[in-house]
């Protein structure tokens, strides 16, 4: 098995993959839990926050190990829903924003 399947599997069973929706606009915002950090994504930009994905678009990958745990836990339905206010989304878009 490769190393990168074993951490997709990690991310999707531990539910580290999640959807942060805002209502009433239902704006929404991914994000991955990777090692101690979390990284934005948006998998039909097919875009991810991590140096990984920014150097390996550099080398002509087209993904990272977060791009594929979305794509698998949504396929497994294993995605961590959290609500959110709309008051709450330039607050959490700040933060997001921050610890890039």
């Amino acid at each position: 098995m490769n190393k990168d399947f074993d951490r997709i599997e990690i991310l999707v069973s531990e539910k580290r993959v999640k959807l942060h929706i805002f209502e009433p606009s239902q704006r929404k915002i991914w994000t991955v839990v990777g090692k101690g950090e979390e990284h934005w994504i948006d998998p039909d930009s097919n875009y991810c926050s991590c140096p990984g994905f920014y150097f390996g678009k550099l080398n002509g990958k087209t993904t990272c190990y977060h791009l594929e745990s979305a794509e698998l836990a949504k396929k497994e339905t294993k995605i961590e829903q959290i609500i959110f206010s709309d008051d709450e989304f330039s607050n959490f878009l700040s933060g997001l924003i921050s610890d890039l």
